[in-house]
């Protein structure tokens, strides 16, 4: 089956979608610069883009959508853009959860939550238990997360297990390994899309984007639309995935 975008003609294959996709939305700051607003004004158009992103991602039946909504190092920036960045979740949580809900999309958090306010962590906890029986999209968001805290945390949880004698070293392997992050459970990466023209990961999934394929536009975030995700898309469709190996002849 083939999808068209009208206006760009561009093509894309049904059976070769990326499974999972993962977002680095950037540029909401310089977004709002470059119009003379306010770069709280970048983030809620930025807030925007996602819902938008988010639904034709469930239109194309991907599995997953995890997105970096605020790292761990987020927290050295002003206060007061802190303090919009941490109220923006609740104000999507609260006005579009009904939508999510029905559109049978599963809600996650990533990230060292317990640091975040308690008003933050009720909506949390209340979306996730308001999609947990959904079966449709798994829409993860990482905030206040740190892929090297991840793996921090995650050896912690391993090292405790061997002292308990619960594992033995030699029994230790990828899967298990896996097992003990915070995304466990999910489908493996296969598009990290970053936008802004900045090309690093900062800190983002380390372990998981292994194998995922790379894209970067120089769209800010506001600005990434269902044309530039049918852009990134066209684009993951032509390249050969070979995970180590080598192209067959």
């Amino acid at each position: 089956m083939l999808f068209k975008k009208k206006d760009k003609q561009q093509n894309i294959s049904q059976q070769k979608l990326p499974n999972h996709i993962a977002f680095i939305m950037d540029g909401n700051g310089r977004w709002a610069k470059k119009r003379g607003l306010p770069r709280s004004a970048g983030h809620s158009e930025g807030g925007k883009a996602l819902l938008k992103v988010l639904n034709k991602c469930n239109e194309l039946h991907i599995k997953a959508v995890t997105v970096y909504a605020f790292s761990t190092e987020n927290w050295k920036r002003p206060k007061d853009e802190v303090e919009f960045l941490m109220s923006l979740p609740s104000k999507y949580i609260n006005t579009y959860l009904p939508k999510i809900k029905e559109s049978n999309i599963i809600m996650k958090f990533i990230g060292n939550l317990d640091e975040l306010s308690d008003i933050l962590k009720a909506d949390i906890n209340k979306s996730i238990e308001e999609t947990k029986n959904n079966t449709g999209l798994i829409f993860t968001v990482a905030i206040n997360y740190g892929s090297q805290d991840e793996m921090l945390y995650a050896i912690k949880k391993v090292s405790k297990d061997v002292l308990e004698k619960k594992v033995l070293i030699d029994d230790i392997n990828k899967e298990y390994f896996e097992s003990k992050l915070m995304t466990h459970g999910m489908p493996n990466i296969d598009l990290l899309i970053r936008t802004s023209g900045e090309i690093r990961i900062s800190n983002f999934l380390l372990w998981q984007i292994a194998y995922s394929e790379l894209y970067f536009t120089d769209q800010y975030w506001p600005d990434f639309d269902e044309v530039e995700l049918y852009k990134a898309l066209s684009e993951y469709q032509r390249r050969n995935r070979r995970f180590g190996g080598v192209e067959e002849v």
